[in-house]
């Protein structure tokens, strides 16, 4: 099982508008990509988070599956529409589940 993790740094400018549409859009992608398990994704409340102000979370079956689900048009719609205007970085870690 792989956990694709992704951390959002959101422009100061950024309406709630625009960071709603973006999660919703992130949690589409569970009915539009196959391999995918599980997603979650939400707005940060920690104090230690470096800046960063939203979380995305994939669970994929496997490491086909994540790789099927990079390039996959629906996913890279939201990148390109909701993701990169909004964004003034983004961290992503992948792992393996032990």
């Amino acid at each position: 099982m792989i956990e694709h993790i992704v951390l959002f740094k959101i422009k100061p400018n950024t309406t709630d508008e625009q960071s709603s549409r973006m999660l919703r859009r992130l949690l589409e992608l569970r009915e539009k990509a196959p391999g995918i398990l599980e997603v979650s994704a939400g707005a940060n409340f920690s104090e230690r988070s470096r800046g960063f102000t939203h979380g995305f979370v994939v669970r994929f079956k496997d490491r086909a599956a994540l790789d099927a689900y990079l390039p996959h048009p629906e996913h890279q719609a939201v990148v390109q529409e909701c993701v990169r205007p909004i964004a003034e970085e983004v961290l992503v870690v992948d792992f393996e589940k032990i």
